[in-house]
């Protein structure tokens, strides 16, 4: 087949429409990534590993850093079976599905008939009867092919594509945000469960204490060394104990259902056996400002939509321009089925439209202006997203330096309050104290012990925090390859 058509007449129209098509502008500005305010380093690093080269947060798995292999099994199933993952995921695909859409215009539509016509002409009525209409009565058959391709002289559909792509990695990036949200959320929630453990461990073991201490003041009181007052102090000691002990058992069990849903399954379903130790404080490598911008999705998705809306602009720009479309068709057709494939039955078409909006009282100034706007307003979400991220780094290196601080503290505070409770003990043995005294100290060392737990969950809390807020291991690289998609349905 020749590279023009056979009729010399339309070898003109053909060479305008390829020379059209060789020469076609894309309309609208080129994109830039929109100026950042930006940090050389952050504010609260000192004393900070920087990142190496090999930082262990490169691989993703961030989770790991804490060294805990059913957390590790938690988050594989979080990654599986989560909903709200595959709600995003579903999101995902529906943005692919579009860019299929926007590119599949670029190319020319082919359509095919097949039909039967049946017609009558002249003044006579319908036979009732025979449901005939008398004289004048005809039938047509058709068999065609037709095909229609809209050159992209301005760049309309181009823009369109690059709009729908920038979305489609948006949403890739939404995608990475999610999942990373909910694998923190998920840490988090383990985390303070092992923390409760503990809280449980050190109530038992001061149960067994006070019950020693009680069974020790009942002795001393039936020798009538001690008053009654010592024995109902020593009780009323005991029971308070065991009541948060017991307390501490719904807390536990809602954060184990809190566990269970994130995995995608019944509260019913999952039991997590209690264990006597707490993951360690992971050592978390600082990557600079600058490298923040790569390893954060919700930056990325924000950054993908500032392209998407600078996109649309010359979408709104090329609706000012004419529209040529050419289209062609071909077939046979004739009255009879059974000699419609025959030279004589041929027919065909082929010829280009121009289609050029006149008049509309501003609908596309105003499209346009619409468009703009859009691209400012996400400008703007871009740079304050970058801010909010940045925020979020300097706080928890913050919050891990001062609870750090205090928790050095506050172990000094326990120690003296458990060598306070040792002299007591012994000078209430001794008899030169009142059970009071005991008491009192029990309480401050007790205190003391669950405030020590409660800053390592805290520590533990901002650690995951903070890795989440430096991306958890994610890279903007990612965007260009296919997500790694839950087979939740």
């Amino acid at each position: 087949m020749s590279p023009l058509p056979p009729y010399p007449a339309l070898r003109p129209l053909a060479i305008a429409v390829l020379a059209l098509s060789l020469g076609a502008c894309t309309l609208g500005p080129d994109y830039q990534r929109p100026d950042l305010p930006m940090a050389g380093e952050f504010k609260q690093a000192e004393g900070w590993k920087s990142a190496a080269p090999a930082d262990v947060l490169h691989r993703g798995d961030w989770w790991q850093l804490y060294g805990d292999a059913e957390l590790d099994g938690l988050v594989a199933r979080l990654n599986v079976s989560n909903q709200n993952l595959a709600a995003a995921e579903a999101q995902y695909r529906q943005a692919r599905a579009l860019v299929r859409g926007a590119r599949s215009q670029l190319f020319p539509i082919v359509s095919g008939s097949l039909g039967v016509t049946r017609s009558a002409q002249g003044g006579s009525s319908s036979d009732a009867t025979t449901g005939s209409f008398g004289s004048g009565v005809g039938e047509s058959y058709e068999a065609g092919l037709g095909a229609s391709w809209e050159a992209d002289i301005w760049g309309r559909l181009r823009r369109n594509l690059q709009a729908n792509r920038a979305n489609m990695q948006a949403s890739a990036a939404d995608l990475a945000a999610v999942r990373l949200s909910l694998q923190a959320e998920l840490v988090q929630t383990y985390l303070q469960l092992r923390v409760i453990d503990e809280h449980q461990r050190l109530l038992e073991q001061t149960v067994e204490a006070y019950a020693r201490s009680l069974r020790l003041t009942e002795n001393q009181y039936r020798a009538g060394i001690v008053p009654k007052s010592d024995v109902t102090q020593a009780q009323t000691q005991l029971k308070s104990t065991q009541a948060q002990a017991i307390d501490l058992q719904w807390q536990r069990a809602q954060m184990e259902h809190a566990i269970a849903v994130l995995i995608g399954v019944a509260p019913s379903e999952l039991g997590i056996a209690v264990r006597q130790d707490i993951p360690a404080l992971p050592a978390v490598p600082l990557a600079v400002p600058s490298q923040l911008l790569e390893r954060r999705p919700d930056i990325a998705s924000a950054e993908r939509l500032v392209m998407a809306a600078n996109a649309n602009i010359g979408v709104a720009e090329a609706a000012w321009y004419p529209d040529l479309t050419l289209s062609a068709s071909g077939g046979y057709r004739n009255s009879s089925f059974s000699d419609l494939f025959s030279v004589p039955n041929r027919f065909w078409s082929l010829g280009p439209q121009l289609a050029l909006t006149l008049l509309d009282f501003g609908s596309r100034r105003a499209e346009l202006e619409r468009a703009e706007a859009s691209y400012d307003q996400t400008v703007a979400s871009y740079r304050q997203t970058v801010l909010d991220s940045f925020r979020e780094v300097e706080d928890y290196l913050v919050q891990l330096r001062v609870l750090e601080q205090e928790a050095l503290v506050q172990r000094e505070a326990l120690e003296s309050a458990q060598e306070s409770l040792r002299l007591i003990e012994n000078q209430y043995r001794a008899g030169t104290v009142d059970y009071l005294s005991v008491a009192t100290m029990q309480t401050t060392a007790l205190n003391n012990q669950r405030t020590n737990l409660t800053l390592l969950g805290d520590r533990l809390t901002a650690s995951v925090l903070l890795i989440a807020a430096l991306g958890g291991g994610w890279e903007v690289e990612q965007l260009d390859q296919e997500p790694v998609l839950s087979t939740a349905r």
